[in-house]
């Protein structure tokens, strides 16, 4: 009971007192650098309108969840902006892991949509989990595939793409949650 009213607790705190904190250039850069040695985000790389990048997205829960994390927005290879991602889940979860994650945006109308201020993925959105042996396997949450099986199914949702590769721990979850990005222009 008491750890999950520290969970509830830290959850609240994340939601309603999260500010967008500058994230660290050098700590981006290292993230696409290991993001990118899948063939798949790679290849979104190399084509994508601009890009948002979490270098470490922390994630925890028992029951009740709650996942936080920092990064920099991207625009023609330059920073135009910071953005904190936080994300609250319901259901049967336990543990905690932590990973990176990239959004690529197809074109401006996309970027434009993600970059003005508060914008939220909607429930049929879905991440595609890249292993830490990219080159080797790719796949969807839940599933497991090649990565030429993943790349050829891989694509925009409206106009925006999310992957993800784990960092670290254990997490079960059957739970249902949405992520929620606020941005902050570069002064």
């Amino acid at each position: 009971m008491l750890i999950r009213s520290i969970i509830i607790t830290l959850v609240t705190f994340l939601t309603f007192s999260s500010p967008v904190l500058a994230s660290d250039v050098s700590d981006d850069k290292e993230a696409i650098k290991i993001l990118t040695r899948s063939d798949v985000v790679d290849k979104f790389h190399k084509s994508a309108y601009g890009y948002a990048v979490f270098p470490t997205i922390g994630k925890g829960g028992i029951g009740i969840g709650g996942a936080h994390g920092t990064g920099g927005v991207y625009k023609g290879g330059a920073k135009i902006g910071d953005v904190s991602m936080t994300q609250i889940s319901i259901g049967f979860q336990l543990g905690g892991q932590a990973y990176r994650q990239v959004v690529y945006f197809q074109d401006k109308r996309s970027f434009d949509e993600f970059t003005s201020g508060s914008f939220e993925f909607s429930a049929q959105a879905e991440a595609i989990a890249i292993t830490s042996s990219a080159g080797a396997q790719a796949g969807t949450e839940g599933s497991s595939a090649s990565a030429n099986e993943t790349q050829a199914e891989a694509s925009y949702h409206k106009g925006m793409i999310v992957f993800t590769m784990g960092k670290g721990g254990l997490m079960f979850q059957a739970a249902l949650g949405g992520q929620k990005y606020d941005y902050t222009p570069a002064n």
